[in-house]
């Protein structure tokens, strides 16, 4: 699932992103400030970030040269700003798109789709500790040994790969394996399939290091 940064100053428009984004399946942030926004890029792991010029407490361009710092994450400017030397201002600090308000929802999410795409943000082979994911050939491997999982394990493992660094609640992970288990998955079931994960990628299930509990919130890997 990819994660997207909203700063937007105007709660309303931020809300209303929100909402369309996560109805596509894009998991979601939101900041208000500069501030907030640099905050949030220091401390999680964005996939692309959607930037406004105006922000209370500073610019939309601070936050971008915050974010190339940072991380590799494609910027959209989406601002009510329609000159030329903004536009050009922007896209010269790196961003990847300009999109003026008003705009439109289904032009921005054909843009958002591009951007990632254009990107290559979807990582072929991921390695944490002595485990190597290889999401192109569907395969785990735990020190050189490939790992058998279920497919509803192997769907569970992908989320928090690429949710890495997030608190992933257990309301949220149950809706991303919904399409696979269907009416069979309930909270149970999720505990029981963690466990299973736990048992074959951890050293020690007993103390996790790769997938830790979040106590009250979920889980983080």
């Amino acid at each position: 699932m990819k994660h997207i940064l909203i700063v937007e100053d105007d709660r309303s428009i931020a809300k209303n992103l929100s909402i369309l984004l996560s109805g596509e399946g894009y998991f979601v942030t939101s900041a208000h400030t500069q501030k907030q926004a640099i905050n949030s890029l220091e401390n999680n792991r964005f996939d692309l970030i959607l930037l406004d010029i105006s922000l209370p407490d500073g610019n939309g361009f601070a936050v971008c040269t915050a974010a190339k710092r940072v991380s590799d994450a494609p910027v959209i400017f989406l601002t009510a700003m329609d000159d030329e030397i903004n536009a050009v201002t922007g896209l010269d600090m790196g961003a990847d798109d300009y999109i003026t308000k008003p705009f439109r929802p289904m032009e921005l999410l054909s843009r958002i789709k591009s951007v990632l795409r254009r990107s290559n943000k979807a990582e072929a082979v991921v390695e944490l500790d002595n485990l190597k994911i290889d999401t192109i050939r569907g395969t785990v491997h735990k020190n050189g040994s490939e790992l058998f999982l279920s497919a509803l394990e192997y769907r569970l493992l992908l989320v928090f790969v690429n949710n890495r660094g997030i608190v992933l609640s257990r309301e949220k992970l149950l809706a991303e394996i919904w399409d696979i288990a269907g009416e069979f998955v309930n909270d149970n079931t999720l505990t029981v399939y963690i466990k299973r994960i736990r048992d074959k990628i951890e050293n020690n299930p007993a103390t996790p290091t790769i997938i830790k509990t979040i106590r009250g919130l979920g889980y983080k890997m």
